[in-house]
């Protein structure tokens, strides 16, 4: 399985999303922001824009609070200046990180990424240290109690890469410029996604137990608590047997 969708599904089983909804709030409303000023306010000539906008709608974000984000980007309300970039590092038994952010101070957030990465187990590198080991990919993703087969044949003939049954979940995979497509063609056949984004996909995974693991779910956590942190992708593996001791 990918990693990020991996990370997704334990996410899920440990019920941290709608206790974090305050922060999902924050990273999606930076997003929209970032997204209407670099592409502009129309979600039908800006995809970044589109996506962010489903990705509100995912998690029922008020269509007052989109509004305001979006006009804060265009400039019709006063609005935060954001950067945005990534980090790269590695965690406990040498997994490969990128974590991208929005900010609006570079110093404070560089300060509590190295602090989490330093303070968990891991160490942040130089750019181009790890990105070599992912590729960005769309990435639309199916409960398994879809039926696999219209999914790959929507998928395929709108242009996916390819299409996996990874057993509780179904991936579609894309190159990035035909993410949107592949995605307007399962809403069209009604196809509900649990999750529709572009990420960074991991070429091979590591395969992590025991303290390395727990080590390696806390960073995750710590870094995706920071409200600099947009998303964090991550190459390793646990077995399923493996998370059933770490979450009892």
């Amino acid at each position: 399985m990918a990693g990020h969708s991996k990370w997704a599904n334990i996410k899920h089983r440990k019920g941290a999303q709608d206790a974090k909804r305050g922060k999902v709030f924050t990273k999606v409303i930076k997003e929209l922001t970032v997204a209407a000023r670099i592409g502009g306010g129309d979600p039908n000539a800006n995809p970044r824009l589109r996506t962010a906008i489903d990705k509100a709608k995912q998690v029922n974000m008020p269509k007052d609070n989109v509004d305001r984000a979006i006009k804060k980007g265009t400039g019709d309300l006063d609005g935060v200046n954001y950067e945005e970039g990534l980090f790269e590092g590695y965690g406990p038994g040498g997994v490969a990180l990128i974590v991208e952010f929005l900010t609006d101070n570079r110093t404070r957030t560089v300060a509590d990424v190295r602090h989490i990465f330093s303070k968990l187990g891991g160490n942040l590198g130089v750019s181009g240290s790890v990105a070599f080991l992912f590729d960005r990919k769309g990435l639309i993703s199916f409960s398994a109690e879809n039926d696999f087969d219209q999914i790959f044949e929507i998928a395929l003939e709108a242009g996916a890469e390819d299409v996996k049954d990874e057993g509780d979940v179904y991936e579609v995979i894309t190159e990035p410029a035909d993410f949107i497509e592949v995605r307007d063609a399962m809403a069209t056949a009604n196809l509900q996604w649990e999750t529709a984004e572009t990420c960074m996909i991991p070429q091979n995974q590591v395969q992590l137990e025991g303290k390395s693991a727990e080590t390696m779910l806390k960073l995750m956590d710590a870094l995706e608590d920071n409200d600099d942190v947009q998303n964090v992708f991550a190459n390793f593996d646990i077995s399923e047997e493996e998370l059933a001791k770490i979450m009892g």
